[in-house]
């Protein structure tokens, strides 16, 4: 494995990167030529300096992830990354106690007027009367974002006596309740709070939430802090309602533009400005570190995916429940690739038992991945493979059926694939944890090893053919481990039933094999399934 730190990040950090046959390229080694460095990187990890554009992704013939040591991703094409299969990984909450100490350390500056004081004392002023301020004890604190970083601002505001209310629609009554916290409407949250604070995402509803028509909502006299993100402000409502009164002071971190050139807030005495400095600790920056580190080793030892932005995250413990099933589904797509025809229209997805309940996404990508491999230049991996489908004009299909509470078999995983021509369907399992099995094909019953190769025959029900077949592959010399027959369970008409026999082999098939495996008078279909 070869990863590139491209950026500063603690030796603690570098030092969680070495394994043996690793190699750690870190910013100082790099010599300007992270291009040329990134053609053969299975990793990155930046900050938020090195610009991860598709530009310089066309130089990523191997990478598998880019770690961000930070919450933004700005500064990261996700769609380039993603068409590309690369994970992208930041780091939430490691900083969460740095930006939940600034944001108290900002709201005490604005009620004791802190900054104010201490530029009097440097310009030989000695002015009581003027910094008289004014006690958090009591006051109302809106948060606007109940995170980790906005849980651990409320578990500090408590402990100097203040009221909380927050608005969070991703968080239950019970969870705010242990905090303190009184859930409510966001124009309820606006109208209550002497204090407001954001921790909040960045998104096309909280882009310039704090605008005049919710300052309008607010009490008079209100006091913004704003560690989030810039743009959750408009600058010039906001600093109108500075000059007004109606906003008595306002603490901002972030900006839109940073460093800010042209905002009204600049100018404004009422104001705390720092430079995107909330979680610039060294306890943070340590803690970035090494926890962007471990997920980027997680992803490249084990294919835990943590913490990431473009593809659905998992935990270690869920990804050890689900990696059988994304074996599972990634065999039976391309079983079902192999045995199926003409140009491909829609993938229908079925889950039922207890993985209906799980975050499907990764077996998903699977299913998908193991289809769209046998054909396509572009590789599909877990990351990407919706997005080459969706790209393809592919319809992708899901349905969750969770297992009834009285009972019942295990769960199952079913697949439909409609081509232009033709139609299948396969249903699977995992057996004894780690086993995946074959159950089912176009409603004929078949139990099968999913294993390496495979002999896929379709034939009328007649007696001989499995003698023929056995036959046939003894005089090739090619040993049958498994030998699996289905047959359709009831008859249709006077003719021989329809049956399916999937023949589990020890080495490829020969075209010339399958040529007489079809040779069979009773045999319709005999095709290869290689499975990896």
């Amino acid at each position: 494995m070869k990863i590139i730190v491209a950026e500063k990040i603690s030796s603690a950090a570098v030092a969680e990167l070495r394994e043996p046959e690793w190699t750690v390229l870190t910013a100082d080694q790099l010599d300007g030529k992270l291009p040329e460095h990134l053609e053969s990187a299975d990793a990155l990890i930046v900050r938020s300096a090195v610009q991860v554009d598709a530009a310089l992704l066309t130089h990523a013939h191997k990478l598998r992830v880019v770690g961000r040591a930070g919450v933004g991703v700005d500064n990261i094409d996700l769609e380039a990354a993603t068409h590309k299969g690369i994970a992208v990984m930041n780091t939430p909450g490691a900083n969460a106690v740095a930006v939940a100490e600034h944001t108290l350390g900002m709201m005490l500056a604005m009620a004791r007027h802190l900054c104010r004081a201490d530029a009097l004392m440097h310009a030989g002023k000695w002015d009581k009367k003027s910094l008289q301020g004014t006690e958090l004890r009591g006051k109302t604190l809106g948060i606007i974002g109940l995170g980790r970083i906005g849980m651990e601002v409320a578990r500090r505001a408590r402990a100097f006596g203040m009221e909380l209310i927050g608005h969070d629609p991703f968080v239950s009554v019970s969870i705010a309740k242990e905090q303190g916290i009184r859930l409510a409407a966001l124009d309820e949250v606006f109208a209550a709070a002497d204090y407001l604070t954001l921790h909040v995402g960045l998104t096309p509803q909280t882009v310039g939430m704090i605008n005049s028509g919710s300052i309008a909502k607010m009490k008079k006299g209100v006091r913004l802090v704003n560690c989030a993100r810039g743009e959750l402000l408009n600058d010039a409502d906001l600093a109108e309602a500075l000059k007004t009164g109606q906003v008595a002071a306002a603490a901002i971190d972030v900006f839109a533009e940073e460093p800010p050139k042209d905002s009204p807030l600049l100018a404004l005495g009422n104001v705390i400005l720092t430079p995107h400095v909330g979680g610039s600790t060294h306890e943070a920056q340590e803690a970035v570190g090494v926890q962007i580190a471990q997920q980027v080793k997680e992803y490249l030892k084990h294919g835990v995916i943590q913490n990431a932005v473009n593809v659905p995250s998992v935990s270690a413990e869920e990804y050890a429940a689900m990696q059988p099933y994304i074996v599972l589904a990634e065999r039976m797509g391309a079983f079902l690739a192999q045995v199926s025809e003409g140009t491909i229209e829609e993938i229908s997805i079925r889950y039922s038992g207890h993985i209906a309940e799980w975050k499907t996404d990764l077996i998903r990508n699977a299913a998908i991945k193991g289809i769209l491999n046998l054909a396509l230049e572009e590789k599909a991996n877990l990351v990407n493979a919706a997005t080459i489908a969706n790209d393809r004009g592919l319809r992708v299909l899901e349905s969750h059926k969770a297992k009834a509470s009285t009972g019942g078999a295990g769960s199952v995983l079913s697949i439909f694939l409609k081509s232009a021509t033709e139609q299948h369907m396969v249903k699977g399992a995992v057996l004894h944890e780690t086993a995946p099995r074959l159950l089912h094909v176009d409603g004929i019953d078949v139990e099968t090893p999913l294993e390496r190769n495979l002999i896929y025959l379709r034939n009328r029900d007649v007696p001989g053919v499995i003698g023929k077949v056995g036959t046939i592959l003894g005089e090739e010399s090619i040993n049958i481990a498994d030998f699996s027959l289905g047959r359709r369970a009831v008859e249709t008409s006077d003719q021989p039933r329809e049956a399916i026999a999937v023949v589990h082999v020890d080495g490829q098939v020969p075209e010339e094999v399958l040529g007489k495996l079809r040779k069979i008078p009773a045999v319709h279909q005999a095709k290869a399934v290689r499975l990896f």
